[in-house]
């Protein structure tokens, strides 16, 4: 799946968006883009909002890669959807002021995967009612010499999301970013009005209103 072939939805003609801080929206798995910029509407107007359609068909809708209720994947897998979104964020990268991600279930997985293996790449990540991948190879290799800011809000009690999969989520989001964390009681597994709300003031915090060196063009 080279970058040339991802099919991405944007939220403004492309005439409008030089020079504006950029959102990488990945969708969770059976969803699509038209539904997470549906859902993400209300965050902050100054960003360019731009969401990848998984390449994964799920039932008519799309994926980033295939799992299981337990969140196994295919390694191998993951790494070409990771490395072709990577290779498509750069080819757009020089057109705005930052790159930010927001991933939603399997597109927190997605999200953290890019922040890993490239996290001077990214000026900000938020993942909501996900997971990040529990993988030895990643552990590996990932160099995080900062911990770059990542927001994470979930529903304590989200149904979807396997117990072992947030505990993983949690040790290693702990141990490697600069982390907020919220919880949303009764919110299910999906973004709810208060959390998005959050995550707003979070990407006001560390990417609008955050001073940049000259040429820092993450």
């Amino acid at each position: 799946m080279p970058a040339r072939e991802l099919d991405v939805v944007w939220s403004r003609p492309a005439a409008e968006r030089a020079g504006t801080p950029l959102l990488v929206l990945l969708h969770g798995y059976g969803s699509s883009p038209e539904n997470i910029l549906a859902a993400t509407r209300g965050l902050p107007p100054e960003f360019t909002l731009a969401a990848p359609r998984g390449p994964l068909d799920v039932g008519g809708d799309r994926g980033w890669f295939l799992l299981d209720y337990f969140l196994a994947n295919d390694f191998a897998e993951v790494m070409a959807t990771t490395t072709a979104v990577q290779a498509w964020a750069n080819t757009v990268r020089g057109s705005h002021s930052s790159v930010s991600l927001v991933g939603f279930s399997q597109g927190m997985a997605l999200a953290s995967t890019l922040l890993r293996l490239k996290p001077e790449a990214y000026a900000a990540t938020v993942g909501l009612s996900g997971f990040v991948l529990e993988s030895e190879i990643l552990s590996l290799t990932e160099s995080l010499p900062e911990r770059p800011p990542f927001f994470w809000g979930r529903d304590a009690e989200d149904p979807v999301i396997n117990p072992d999969a947030v505990a993983y989520s949690a040790e290693w989001l702990d141990e490697h970013v600069q982390l907020t964390a919220r919880t949303y009681p009764g919110m299910g597994h999906r973004i709810g009005r208060p959390e998005l709300a959050d995550v707003g003031v979070f990407l006001r915090h560390y990417v609008l209103n955050a001073p940049r060196s000259e040429g820092d063009h993450r």
